[in-house]
C-alpha cells in the first residue's frame, strides 16, 4: 500500500511541479492581436501623451493613423527582400506614380506582385 501511495504522490508532484513552471514561463505580456480596435484610440492618446511629455507634439489622429498603418503591415506577408533604412528607395518605372496624387491620402498603395 505504501507503494502505491508513493506513485500516487511522484505523479501528483509532476503534474503540480509541471504547472508551477508553465505559469511561469508562460509569455504574459500583450501582443499586436490582442489590442482590440475600440481600444486604438485610448493607446495613441497615451502614446502622444508620452511623446507630449518628451517635447514632441504629435495629434493623436496621426498616432492613430500609425497604429492602423502597423497593424496592416504585420498582417500582410513578409516583403521578399528586406530593405536597408540607410538605402534611398528605389525610383518609380517611368509610366507608374512615384506617390499619391492626393497629399492627404494616407492609404497603403497596393502591392503589385501580390495578386489578390
Amino acid at each position: 500500500m505504501n507503494a502505491e501511495f508513493n506513485w500516487w504522490l511522484l505523479i501528483v508532484g509532476l503534474v503540480i511541479g509541471a504547472s508551477l513552471t508553465w505559469l511561469v514561463m508562460a509569455e504574459t505580456t500583450r501582443r499586436e492581436v490582442d489590442v482590440a480596435e475600440s481600444e486604438r484610440r485610448s493607446e495613441a492618446l497615451w502614446i502622444a501623451t508620452i511623446l507630449g511629455r518628451g517635447g514632441r507634439d504629435v495629434p493623436v489622429d496621426r498616432v492613430e493613423d500609425v497604429l492602423r498603418l502597423h497593424r496592416e503591415y504585420l498582417a500582410a506577408p513578409p516583403p521578399d527582400e528586406p530593405t536597408d533604412p540607410d538605402e534611398p528607395p528605389e525610383p518609380a518605372a517611368p509610366g507608374e506614380p512615384s506617390g499619391p496624387a492626393d497629399p492627404e491620402d494616407r492609404s497603403v498603395p497596393a502591392d503589385p506582385a501580390r495578386s489578390d
